[in-house]
């Protein structure tokens, strides 16, 4: 990728500044400080493996929106071209030990509670602010009250799935071939990648390709030029249809699966969906495999690799620190409920809807995150039948902060940035909420007649404050996330003391 020039990213930051108004400096700062940051890294170099600092440059310099699709819009971006990591958070983050004091509850209170009256926040709603350094909650209205959290339920999976199976773990998708077998039974067992891809453009994500590859060379080496081929689903239980059926925001939930089944050239948000992703993999496999000189027999069909299957070749998923980050940046349903059912396989549960659930409740009890209340239905927050209490979303949230817990990091750095990634790349438009642009990081969460938005923000003084503001029973959508988005700004312009 060419190097940023650091003239360019200055003349955008100034541009962007230009459109701010004199009231909204202190987002327009941040912004610059974004900015200028991005030049900072495109100067020094290197780039980091992870694409994190790539990722900020381009964001700060061109201000283009972020791809994906939180529940409904339109997603696609007319190339194959995988979504980027969110960007770095030095320029936007403090420290959470740092010596400026935090705002008072009292004056919280005084800014936070006329905005929370917004009609336009529907029937119910809830909030908590929690002091990332201490822990304390400084307000909160309603906060242990559970109710449907939507998207936002993916901070609850992103937790757990980084806690148990771990950050640096990496999901194998692999072919095996039965011993013994005269005609020569190979099999391609799916471990539940969600981002495994049959694109020529692989990226940092397993390659389909690459598998064939690695397959027919290995069949070549036995002698062998003609299979039959089949494909191995078991390691997932339950339905394969998530509880609302048929969707564009989820593809079937299979352990074989490439390109999150979409049949459009997509990489992000809504797309028509393959409605059995695995035989549709089975088969791109076998086209790859004819084109590399491995001719199989017949369709290839549904079976249970035995115990006695030797490997032939495997590819592996990015680690899920990775996966993490992309899920919340994109709000990405496919990979969340992939993480869930590896969170369940880790906890000795059913990889399901239901053993998903069960494996991110286990694990949010170990690290002592308030459940009252709670019901993890799915890994995504599609399913209404999901409930957490704003005071659930903080306290993930605050555990991600902790410097004892490196591992969680990724729940921060995955956030969407105000003004500039993701889910919030197109918000934080109105006057009243465009000071957030740049200082907020969150999780949004949207279905019909819910709206929510949890994440960090940096006040006024330098503090780091993690919020959670959640609503029902709203008409409006766009002006239900303009007064979330109002609220988060607030607390980021908020001394409060």
């Amino acid at each position: 990728m060419p190097e940023l020039k650091a003239s360019q990213a200055v003349s955008q930051a100034v541009k962007v500044l230009a459109k701010v108004k004199t009231w909204q400096l202190t987002a327009g700062a941040a912004t610059l400080g974004l900015a200028l940051s991005a030049v900072a890294v495109a100067s020094a170099g290197p780039w980091d493996s992870s694409g994190q600092r790539t990722a900020e440059a381009r964001r700060a310099a061109s201000q283009e929106a972020g791809g994906g699709a939180d529940h409904g819009r339109d997603g696609r971006d007319g190339g194959s071209e995988e979504p980027d990591a969110a960007p770095s958070a030095r320029a936007v983050l403090a420290a959470p030990g740092g010596s400026v004091p935090g705002p008072t509850k009292g004056a919280l209170a005084d800014v936070l509670d006329p905005l929370l009256n917004d009609p336009a926040l529907g029937k119910r709603r809830t909030a908590a602010v929690v002091d990332a350094a201490t822990g304390q909650r400084l307000y909160g209205k309603s906060s242990g009250d559970a109710l449907t959290p939507a998207s936002t339920t993916k901070l609850a999976t992103a937790v757990a799935a980084l806690s148990m199976p771990g950050s640096d773990h990496r999901i194998d998708t692999k072919t095996v071939i039965e011993p013994g077998s005269k005609a020569h039974e190979v099999v391609l067992v799916g471990g539940g990648d969600p981002t495994l891809t049959a694109r020529k453009d692989a990226g940092p994500n397993a390659s389909l390709r690459a598998l064939a590859d690695a397959t027919a060379k290995e069949l070549k080496g036995r002698d062998t030029d003609e299979i039959t081929l089949s494909y191995d689903t078991s390691l997932y239980s339950g339905p394969l249809l998530h509880p609302i059926g048929p969707n564009e925001n989820i593809a079937p939930v299979s352990a074989l699966m490439a390109d999150e089944a979409r049949t459009d050239d997509s990489s992000s948000g809504p797309a028509p969906r393959e409605s059995d992703p695995a035989a549709a993999t089975a088969r791109k496999f076998a086209d790859l495999l004819h084109d590399r000189g491995i001719r199989t027999k017949g369709e290839p069909g549904p079976r249970h690799a035995s115990g006695d299957a030797e490997k032939l070749a495997k590819v592996s998923s990015p680690p899920v620190s990775a996966l993490v980050e992309r899920m919340l940046t994109h709000s990405d349903n496919d990979i969340a409920e992939a993480l869930a059912r590896q969170v369940a396989l880790a906890t000795d549960e059913a990889a399901s809807f239901e053993g998903g659930g069960e494996g991110i409740r286990k694990e949010l009890e170990k690290l002592r995150i308030p459940l009252s209340g709670s019901h993890f239905a799915d890994g995504s927050g599609l399913d209404r039948a999901d409930k957490v209490s704003a005071d659930l979303l903080t306290q993930v949230l605050a555990h991600a902060v902790e410097r004892e817990r490196p591992g969680l990091r990724p729940v921060l750095t995955g956030l969407p940035v105000a003004g500039f990634t993701g889910t919030l790349s197109k918000r934080y438009t109105d006057e009243a909420d465009a000071a957030g642009i740049g200082l907020v990081r969150a999780k949004t969460g949207t279905l019909t007649g819910v709206n929510t938005l949890a994440g960090t923000v940096v006040d006024a003084d330098g503090r780091l404050l993690v919020f959670a503001f959640m609503t029902d029973g709203t008409v409006n959508p766009g002006q239900a996330q303009a007064a979330l988005d109002r609220l988060a700004s607030t607390v980021a312009n908020c001394g409060c003391r």
